[in-house]
């Protein structure tokens, strides 16, 4: 019996890129109309790699620095929910490239909160598996106050439960902009301790 259920949810990929390297405070990607997917994720980006080390986000369970399986090769974000997060901050746009995007997608709802170890598939079988939501961090916001002074600031309260997810490639390939995700969730349902 299947564990993991394909879903009708489809994300139509609108964006791609990558970050080169985090010498600065601020974060921006590189714009991609194509992307090739290893097991390490994509060879350029900054969060490549089959491991990685451990970071603020899992500090509960590692001290800083430690080695750790990397599952968080690639931040991927909503549309949708870009758009929220526009109209929070006031802006008319705002850019993938200043918010440490690897993939923009539309069309599945409730983006940010699809469950951790859902996989998303292209048509061509490239397929990755999404760790968890992703936290707003300090990073965007200073990049954005670079570009729209007087609106970084607003960022993190902004994107809170909006700033996507991070994932890690289960199957190598490759995908581009305007390729197909279907979304597949576990068959299982959801913790209810006690």
């Amino acid at each position: 019996m299947p564990a993991l259920k394909p879903t009708e949810f489809l994300g139509r990929i609108t964006w791609l890129g990558f970050v080169p390297d985090r010498d600065t405070s601020e974060i921006r990607t590189v714009t991609l109309n194509e992307m090739r997917l290893t097991f390490a994720g994509f060879a350029d980006e900054f969060h490549a790699g089959l491991t990685r080390q451990s970071c603020s986000r899992v500090a509960a369970q590692y001290p800083e620095g430690t080695e750790i399986r990397n599952t968080r090769q690639l931040t991927i974000l909503s549309a949708d929910d870009m758009q929220e997060i526009a109209r929070e901050l006031e802006l008319t746009d705002l850019e993938p490239q200043w918010l440490g995007a690897s993939i923009v997608a539309e069309g599945i709802p409730d983006f940010s909160h699809i469950p951790p170890s859902s996989r998303l598939q292209s048509e061509n079988g490239t397929t990755l598996t999404v760790d968890m939501q992703n936290q707003p961090c300090q990073f965007p916001a200073i990049t954005i106050e670079a570009e729209r002074p007087g609106h970084g600031k607003k960022f993190k309260p902004a994107a809170k439960s909006r700033r996507g997810i991070t994932a890690w490639v289960e199957r190598e390939g490759v995908l581009s902009v305007g390729d197909t995700l279907r979304l597949h969730i576990p068959d299982q349902r959801g913790w209810r301790p006690g």
